[in-house]
């Protein structure tokens, strides 16, 4: 396999290990950069609007680049051997399992695009001479392409084999039958609920459940068992959705209690919940998972330290925050100074929008002094672009949406 791999001359091979520590320690743009052309390349939405799936691409990239940087301070300029880690494996597994495998390769190809681009910045650091420079990024281009090349094919190989073992045994059968549900498919009612073992009559709430980095199968089986008894429901159907995350429905017309759901979860802080709206029949079966869905993504879009969300609590918010783009603008056109007040002058105004504009009862919700409420609501006033009896709902909403937004979405409306 390497027996016509020319190795490059002594010098570029010195300049080669100088750029694959520069490479071994990428900046923080670069690695953005690296992920959103990986996401955002032909095909790839439905991967990068599902947190999991998504952040095993991250993941798979950032670890595909990382290997090609160790081996090139190792070994300078040689051909650099595939690594199927745990990064690469899972991920592709994932996408095996939400039949996306197709479009899921596209990412390595987007990523090679921007690594050789910033390669060629390093390069030019590394020498002007111009018999050096040719040499370097000759060599590059074919250590790079090769390396590419060579993961694909070993990738797309583990995907056709997990593809095979996923249409054997009942939990394929039982993917598949979800599947066909969630697209509206016309299935037989009786034929369906003897492939889940769930019936499909009454009501239904769905949960998803999925790990953020450290949460393992006991974690997210413990997590789903925390639901059902959140929610006082007697049994679940559990599909595996992929390696870190897991699909539930539970045959209840309520969504599990957030303080107790949340209890259930102090020994598993790398799981999250999204759980979505109850639902009858088929038509909820499918429409609560949605909302699930739905709930999940804004879980991570926001970078939410929230570990449990229900789509009744964050409809609003999911709403306000589908455009990234825009979610900056309208805080800071609403809020202005005040999203960066302190915690209990923002509790306090949202406190007296819900309750319609009386200062007693916002006291006596939070728990104070109704001067102290007044004492709020004039500082808030204060930093408001406009007062707040005109622009109250907008205000609710904007700090509805500060609630839930983690430190990593924080920096990034910036």
């Amino acid at each position: 396999m390497t027996r016509d791999w020319t190795p490059p001359s002594p010098t570029v091979r010195e300049l080669f290990r100088r750029g694959a520590e520069v490479a071994l320690d990428p900046r923080a743009d670069w690695v953005t950069e690296l992920h959103t052309a990986a996401l955002s390349g032909a095909g790839m939405r439905p991967v990068a609007e599902d947190p999991v799936l998504a952040e095993g691409t991250r993941r798979a990239n950032l670890a595909n680049l990382l290997h090609w940087a160790t081996a090139n301070v190792q070994r300078p300029g040689e051909r650099v051997p595939v690594a199927l880690g745990p990064e690469v494996l899972d991920g592709a597994r994932d996408l095996v399992r939400r039949g996306l495998d197709h479009v899921g390769l596209d990412a390595y190809r987007t990523a090679q695009g921007v690594a050789w681009r910033r390669w060629m910045d390093i390069c030019f650091d590394l020498t002007a001479d111009p018999g050096e420079l040719r040499e370097l990024l000759d060599v590059s281009a074919r250590s790079i392409t090769t390396f590419i090349d060579d993961t694909v094919a070993a990738v797309a190989a583990r995907m056709a084999t997990e593809r095979a073992e996923l249409t054997r045994g009942a939990h394929a059968e039982r993917r598949a039958t979800v599947s066909l549900l969630l697209e509206g498919a016309p299935l037989a009612r009786a034929r369906a609920e003897a492939q889940l073992g769930y019936g499909l009559t009454g009501p239904h709430t769905a949960v998803i459940v999925w790990g953020t980095g450290g949460g393992g199968p006991e974690q997210l089986e413990a997590a789903a068992e925390a639901a059902m008894r959140a929610s006082g429901a007697a049994r679940r159907l559990t599909v595996v959705a992929g390696a870190g995350v897991l699909w539930v429905w539970l045959p209840v017309g309520r969504a599990p209690d957030v303080t107790a759901l949340t209890a259930g979860l102090t020994d598993a802080p790398d799981v999250r919940v999204a759980v979505g709206r109850p639902g009858t029949d088929v038509a909820g079966f499918r429409r609560s998972h949605l909302d699930a869905a739905t709930t999940q993504q804004m879980l991570a879009r926001l970078t939410s330290p929230q570990q449990v969300a229900r789509h009744q609590d964050v409809q609003l918010v999911a709403l306000l925050t589908s455009d990234r783009t825009r979610v900056a603008e309208f805080l800071t056109d609403t809020l202005g100074d005040l999203a960066g007040a302190d915690a209990d002058t923002r509790d306090t105004v949202l406190g007296y929008v819900r309750e319609l504009g009386n200062a007693s009862r916002t006291a006596q919700r939070l728990y104070t002094h109704r001067n102290t409420v007044l004492r709020r609501l004039a500082r808030a006033d204060a930093l408001l672009p406009r007062p707040l009896a005109e622009n109250a709902v907008a205000v609710a909403a904007a700090l509805e949406v500060l609630r839930w937004r983690g430190p990593a979405a924080e920096g990034a409306g910036r």
